[in-house]
């Protein structure tokens, strides 16, 4: 797999949550540290994506916000 985006997280499907166009994906990349997903069910198919899978979370986005703790004034 060659791509573009600079943020490819390896990880293994923790779960897939079923509607009735689209999926929840979750995707497990540490311990404790999940990345979730919604994709359209064809792409569950045609990705083969099952529990247990290894599978890559893939972020690509030209805008990253920033936050800070609110602090009482």
């Amino acid at each position: 797999m060659k791509i573009s985006a600079r943020n490819v997280l390896k990880g293994k499907v923790k779960a897939i949550a079923k509607g009735t166009v689209n999926a929840e994906v979750t995707i497990e990349i540490a311990p404790g540290i999940d990345i979730v997903s919604i994709i359209t069910l064809p792409s569950v198919r045609s990705l083969g994506l099952k529990k247990g899978a290894e599978a890559y979370a893939i972020v690509k986005a030209s805008n990253v916000m920033v936050g800070v703790p609110h602090s009482p004034r």
